[in-house]
């Protein structure tokens, strides 16, 4: 399941990040340029619904008899296409956000955090509900045809406010006075966030002056990556850890006070909705203060720092081990741990995703979006991958 999910991804940001200036010269590449051809507006609905459809066939099936093998390779092939649309999704999405304020990329990523704690939130319900498994199930999978509904309708009313037709109509209609007014936003933001010299600063400001006329070019992506390389590095570090423990060794990890009530919800409780919940915490800090800024080392310190997560998640209180001693069976030790590992995640995943803008000049913005995006599926995958090994070894 984990594979399933997080190789769609990676494949459709390779596409979308490394063949952005030449598929025209790629052959295997038709499915690409089908998709940039289709309006955004289709790509996003058309999205929408193809993930309501499979989560309504996900919810259907709670109710069908079919053999375990039928019904695994259905599953299978539906998490892989979920994840299809939800990789063009979220790349549409990324695009549509460019043409919004810069401080809207954080409340787009606190959106994300907070999905996950309606997700465990919704497990928790179902588990609580004391009916029988079939119903709960059923019940459980409801959920997100819901929220994908009020989703498409969140989305068919974007059109509709003012502020968004201010900002998606000016990038097309009027792409140089876009360029310009984003370069201010971002010129503010580095003044808010303490980045008066910021390296961008000074170039701005000389291609803001009325009597120049902005020339917007073609942003090369090798550019572009020479100069996000730390935060993109720092983005595949943070996944890679999050994913290679998170869920594989943590749902294992049981209560050490015995069976009762409280060793039936701590796993829920205190891995899942704990995680979800100081991770949309720690995505939503970076609305308020960005630390450290991208000049300084100390990022990437931080992100090879959360490696120590590993060992400490391995040797807490997982019964089904072979190798590995139980260092901390407590517990309170597994809970702490989850605080830091959570919060940590949700803070460097927004920090990076913000910075790497900073990096780079207005009219690259787009492509350092999309680069960043692309190293946050591949550490997703690498993690995922490490996850095997981790688990063997305990």
């Amino acid at each position: 399941m984990t594979l399933l999910s997080q190789l769609p991804l990676l494949l459709f940001t390779l596409l979308n990040s490394f063949f952005y200036q030449c598929w025209l010269f790629l052959s295997g590449t038709q499915l690409f340029l089908v998709m940039h051809s289709i309006p955004e507006m289709v790509r996003i609905l058309g999205s929408l619904l193809g993930i309501l459809m499979l989560f309504v066939l996900t919810a259907a099936l709670v109710k069908v008899d079919m053999s375990p093998e039928l019904f695994f390779s259905i599953t299978m092939a539906s998490i892989w296409f979920i994840n299809s649309f939800c990789a063009i999704l979220q790349g549409s999405l990324f695009g549509q956000l460019g043409a919004m304020p810069p401080t809207y990329s954080t409340l787009f990523l606190s959106g994300q955090g907070l999905a996950g704690t309606f997700a465990a939130l919704a497990m928790l319900m179902s588990m609580a509900s004391g009916v029988d498994a079939q119903t709960s199930a059923l019940g459980y999978f409801i959920t997100p045809c819901v929220g994908t509904l009020v989703s498409i309708a969140c989305y068919l009313s974007l059109s509709h406010l003012e502020f968004a037709r201010y900002y998606l109509d000016k990038k097309v209609s009027h792409p140089q006075a876009y360029e310009l007014e984003t370069r201010a936003e971002l010129l503010q933001a580095d003044e808010k966030n303490g980045f008066a010299g910021s390296p961008q600063k000074a170039r701005l400001a000389l291609e803001m002056e009325p009597e120049k006329e902005p020339k917007l070019e073609k942003a090369s992506v090798l550019v572009v990556l020479r100069k996000i390389w730390v935060m993109a590095l720092c983005i595949v570090l943070v996944f890679t850890v999050t994913l290679s423990v998170f869920p594989a060794i943590t749902a294992m990890v049981t209560s050490s006070r015995g069976p009762g009530k409280w060793s039936q919800f701590f796993n829920p409780i205190c891995c899942f909705l704990l995680f979800n919940t100081m991770d949309w915490l720690g995505r939503s800090m970076t609305s308020y203060f960005l630390w450290p800024d991208q000049d300084g080392r100390l990022l990437p310190l931080l992100a090879c720092l959360r490696f120590l997560f590993v060992p400490l998640f391995m040797l807490c209180h997982v019964p089904e081990r072979s190798h590995l001693p139980v260092l901390f069976p407590q517990d309170a030790c597994f809970i702490t741990f989850m605080l830091l590992f959570a919060l940590s995640n949700g803070y460097l995943v927004s920090l990076t995703m913000c910075l790497a803008p900073r990096q780079v000049l207005p009219h690259e913005s787009e492509a350092a979006g999309a680069l960043m995006t692309f190293f946050l599926a591949l550490g997703l995958s690498c993690g995922a991958s490490l996850s095997f090994l981790f688990k063997s070894l305990l």
